[in-house]
């Protein structure tokens, strides 16, 4: 793992269209870790989603979802360096946080969730459809779950031992991993199969996707772009133009489902800010259960 250290920096003041917040949570991804991965120059800062209370409002500006005071309650995605105490971002990437969710869960909601709608849209899932969904306990896959529940689809999904009642618990069939994976999907599914969305990028998700689903196009995964590339089904990313501009699209949807109890990310471990390493740890080695949160409340200072 990369080497992330704590820096002092000076939080600008928010010109128009900008608003400072105070950050109370960070959602922690697996792009985080990319994100660096990629980076060209250094120190980059990390974090692509928070929740916490607006601090400061730039001259004549409202926040995404209309309106905005100090000291509204909100979250916010896309932003750069979420792994913070403060951030000044652009008022675009901001809502208001619905009442009915604690800090961490607003931190956790719209990545996964942009992520879930975005393989669906890609997937043309609609009514009807019966899905195979790989890595399904996680936190997009969860989010997946619901959202196809609401278009009317049917979601066969996989999961390790630990994460089969999470998937059954938000309306999927839920499939074990290991040897004989084939035949129990196909025992679920006797009708077939649909569409296959993969979260998890593992050869065992892949070949079950390829040996179950005919169509390639309607094979989609975040997580597998070697083998999309050598097998001909679809790859998809936050930074590709059409997924970025999707994902910017839905997030207010995204938030009305929440603040209905539609949408739930659950949240399946918080770290305080300073243990930021740890929980990128946790995230990179796939087994934490559901989403991760940073609490920065009482920490100080910025990880990069």
């Amino acid at each position: 793992m990369a080497d992330f250290a704590f820096v002092d920096a000076d939080v600008p003041q928010p010109g128009p269209g900008e608003v400072t917040i105070e950050v109370r949570a960070a959602g922690v991804n697996p792009a985080d870790l990319k994100h660096v991965s990629r980076a060209a120059k250094f120190p980059v800062p990390i974090g692509y989603e928070v929740s916490g209370v607006l601090s400061a409002i730039g001259p004549g500006t409202e926040i995404a979802s209309g309106g905005g005071a100090v000291g509204d309650e909100v979250l916010a995605f896309r932003v750069s360096g979420g792994y913070a105490t403060a951030l000044t971002v652009p008022a675009t990437t901001v809502f208001a946080k619905p009442p009915t969710l604690d800090f961490p869960d607003a931190a956790g909601l719209l990545l996964a969730g942009a992520t879930a709608a975005d393989l669906l849209r890609v997937a043309r899932v609609t009514n009807g459809d019966t899905i195979l969904l790989h890595a399904a306990s996680g936190s997009v896959g969860v989010a997946v779950l619901q959202l196809a529940r609401r278009l009317g689809a049917t979601v066969i999904g996989t999961a390790g031992p630990t994460g089969l009642a999470r998937v059954e618990r938000f309306g999927g069939i839920a499939i074990p991993y290991g040897d004989g994976l084939l035949e129990r999907i196909e025992t679920a599914a006797p009708q077939g199969l649909s569409v296959a969305l993969d979260a998890a990028g593992t050869d065992e998700a892949i070949d079950a996707s390829l040996s179950l689903v005919y169509d390639r196009s309607r094979i989609v995964t975040i997580a597998a772009q070697t083998r999309a590339a050598a097998d001909g089904f679809v790859a998809i990313g936050g930074n590709q133009p059409d997924s970025m501009a999707f994902r910017d699209e839905i997030r207010g949807e995204l938030v009305q489902l929440a603040e209905r109890a539609e949408l739930v990310v659950p949240i399946a471990r918080t770290y305080p800010l300073s243990e930021a390493v740890a929980a990128l740890a946790l995230v990179a080695s796939g087994k934490a259960g559901g989403k991760v949160a940073l609490l920065a409340g009482n920490d100080t200072g910025s990880v990069s």
